[in-house]
């Protein structure tokens, strides 16, 4: 079986690349910019063409945390836009190929009923700041449905929580909680600063996913030929961002004092998808956020600072 693994740099694509070439009965294309730009269609044809995948999974994506994603409006909404729909361009003329599509847990509107189940999908507004990411991978969602009614394809969207792990981005203005609180807290720990301070109360629920559990999930889908449809991908496990910090801080070993600043917003007060749909298959998640934590911080230290 041959798979085409689009993004394959990035947190995800690296993931899924390490857990699928274990298997010897695969044969794994890592596509990256250095072979395709896809931005543009003609480059993403000849890839498809040259390659003719089985499978294709498109972790390819322009991607960040709230503050990248309010103050990148535009190019968040046109990247990954033009990636979306290159691919599906020119994967409509192999209706045997199967896609595997990433997205994200923002596609769900700002009310939805938590837990979160796939059927609240499209049934109210978007949380603001990610709005045009969210947008486009409803889109993508949208082109899949459009390319299995009409030619035919299986196509599997893939809606994982909050994810985390090794190759992840530590920025601290484009990255996520968890990279985020990650890298900061390393610096105060150099710099021997007294505080570390934390915006909001630390009330808020999240769910937060190793990648490779990710990567486990894809696995399965491929290994056990599962049914086209949308589905949630997450730990199941809701933890106060208090209690992500102080995890954090277990592994970072910060020695000063923690701050939370309750003057700052906390944002959606509680998040957790319902991955009951896909959990029932038979797959479940295998690392805890601790272990997963410090195999991200170990990572960190040796590739980042």
């Amino acid at each position: 079986m041959k798979v085409l693994v689009l993004g394959s740099k990035g947190m995800v694509g690296s993931s899924v690349s390490r857990k699928l070439k274990k298997n010897s009965s695969l044969d794994i294309f890592e596509s990256t910019r250095n072979d395709t730009n896809l931005f543009s269609l003609t480059e993403t044809q000849k890839l498809f063409n040259d390659f003719q995948p089985n499978v294709v999974i498109n972790a390819a994506a322009k991607v960040g945390g709230i503050l990248a994603n309010n103050l990148q409006r535009t190019e968040f909404i046109i990247n990954n836009l033009k990636i979306n729909i290159n691919i599906i361009e020119s994967i409509t003329k192999f209706p045997e190929t199967k896609l595997i599509n990433l997205g994200s847990s923002c596609i769900y509107p700002l009310g939805a009923e938590v837990p979160i189940a796939e059927s609240s999908l499209m049934s109210g507004k978007l949380e603001p700041t990610n709005s045009p990411y969210a947008m486009a991978k409803l889109t993508a969602i949208e082109m899949g449905d459009a390319i299995s009614k009409q030619y035919g394809h299986k196509v599997l969207d893939l809606m994982p929580t909050n994810l985390y792990g090794p190759n992840d981005n530590f920025s601290e203005k484009e990255s996520h909680v968890i990279p985020g609180l990650i890298s900061r807290m390393h610096r105060a720990k150099i710099e021997n600063k007294d505080e570390f301070e934390v915006w909001g109360t630390g009330m808020p629920l999240r769910e937060f996913l190793y990648v490779d559990d990710l990567a486990s999930a894809i696995e399965f889908t491929i290994a056990n030929d599962i049914d086209p449809g949308l589905y949630n991908i997450g730990s199941n496990e809701e933890v106060t961002i208090k209690s992500l910090v102080k995890s954090v801080n277990n592994v970072v070993k910060f020695q000063g004092k923690i701050i939370f600043d309750d003057t700052k917003p906390d944002g959606n007060p509680r998040k957790l998808l319902d991955s009951s749909k896909f959990t029932s298959l038979g797959w479940k998640p295998e690392v805890s956020l601790y272990d997963g934590l410090k195999v991200t911080y170990d990572w960190y230290l040796k590739n980042i600072v």
